[in-house]
């Protein structure tokens, strides 16, 4: 992470702003992180490209229809133009893209990227910042469950296998990338998963039976 300067941050909002502001359509999807409501927080999404709504619709926690109608504001916004790049003479960027989170503002603004995981990786950056402030310990892990409520985490790096050993078929699963483990439990922060399938084929993922 690199530290940007409030005023290079604002350049970069006003930027995606006046380019989503151009955009015919724009696809606003509001969102929950965190299965515990005690630790829940509002994720509003303003973006594009409609790959970027429907991933974010399947990541984040679907509000029921009541739960959406009193939504209300969010707790932080994601403006995603990353369609549009960076202008790489504002101070603090080295390239075109740019993924910059204000803890202030509640923000965060995408120039320059329309890999859909940076949203994703955003709410978890924003997760573990809020949580050791409450007490709550975020993790880079998948987690589930056996059928006498014991509770096992899977950590590794992306692609190392957390979303393949959490889809246990003998065990109940709670989540395949982003936690946070309480004095109460371990709780999802996602609404769905996210498995990688570069270079995906019969032949690499065959298994010996």
């Amino acid at each position: 992470n690199i530290k940007l300067d409030e005023q290079s941050f604002l350049i970069n909002r006003e930027r995606a702003v006046d380019y989503l502001n151009t955009q015919e359509q724009l696809y606003v999807l509001d969102g929950f992180a965190s299965w515990d409501l005690e630790y829940r927080i509002k994720i509003r999404v303003v973006c594009s490209l409609a790959y970027h709504a429907l991933f974010m619709h399947d990541m984040l926690i679907r509000p029921t229809r009541d739960e959406l109608a009193d939504f209300g504001d969010p707790d932080y916004v994601i403006y995603n133009a990353g369609c549009f790049p960076a202008n790489r003479f504002t101070k603090g960027m080295t390239s075109s893209t740019s993924i910059a989170l204000h803890f202030g503002r509640r923000e965060m603004v995408i120039l320059g990227s329309m890999y859909a995981g940076e949203m994703k990786k955003g709410v978890f950056t924003i997760m573990n910042y809020l949580m050791p402030k409450l007490g709550a310990l975020s993790l880079h892990s998948s987690a589930n469950e056996g059928p006498n409520g014991d509770v096992s985490l899977f950590f590794g790096l992306s692609g190392t296998g957390k979303t393949t050993l959490s889809a246990d078929p003998a065990r109940l699963l709670i989540g395949d990338d982003e936690h946070v483990w309480t004095e109460k439990g371990v709780f999802n922060i996602e609404g769905g998963c996210y498995a990688k399938c570069v270079d995906l084929s019969r032949e690499k993922e065959r298994r010996s039976t």
